[in-house]
């Protein structure tokens, strides 16, 4: 009886072995690892220059000419003072476009979501002027603020910076101290 046991266990056993063999149809080659890697490098390729378009698309062109607008701030920095936590104050920067062809403003942003800079959509003719609005909102904040706004502009330099500060006093009654 332990004999047949055995004897029936080994051959399950060589069954079970060789219906799990491998046959070889199922294996990846050398060729496709070839193929799958450059399929991959190509895709990632692609991607690359879709996205570095995109990034020029934000980024300033040399002009043919070599005449590039020229940004001339009314301050270059704005002091709100003391304000209360939680007020939403406004102030107004004037850029003046002193060089010699159109300035455009591709893109501003503030350095956190509480500084949102709102710069004029249309071109800035050279010995023309237009308002950049900031707004500041000092919920959450405390003590003394400093928040910078960064222009992406047609400049030669292509990007350029001012800055609004604050010194925020937590609410009455809320526990928090400077």
């Amino acid at each position: 009886m332990l004999k047949k046991t055995v004897s029936l266990f080994v051959v399950t056993l060589v069954l079970s072995v060789t219906a799990c063999k491998d046959n070889g149809s199922a294996k990846i080659t050398e060729e496709d690892m070839k193929s799958f890697e450059s399929e991959k490098v190509s895709a990632t390729a692609n991607q690359s220059m879709t996205q570095g378009e995109n990034v020029s698309e934000n980024q300033p062109s040399k002009p043919v000419d070599g005449k590039y607008p020229k940004i001339q701030f009314n301050k270059l920095e704005h002091d709100f003072g003391t304000i209360k936590a939680g007020e939403k104050v406004e102030t107004e920067f004037i850029v003046k476009n002193i060089g010699e062809s159109d300035l455009i403003i591709l893109d501003a942003q503030g350095s956190c979501g509480c500084t949102v800079p709102n710069p004029p959509k249309e071109p800035i003719k050279p010995g023309n002027s237009a308002p950049i609005k900031v707004s500041f909102d000092s919920t959450g904040k405390s003590g003394q603020q400093s928040k910078t706004v960064t222009l992406t502009t047609n400049t030669e330099t292509g990007k350029e910076m001012f800055t609004i500060k604050a010194n925020v006093l937590p609410k009455e009654g809320s526990g928090i101290t400077q």
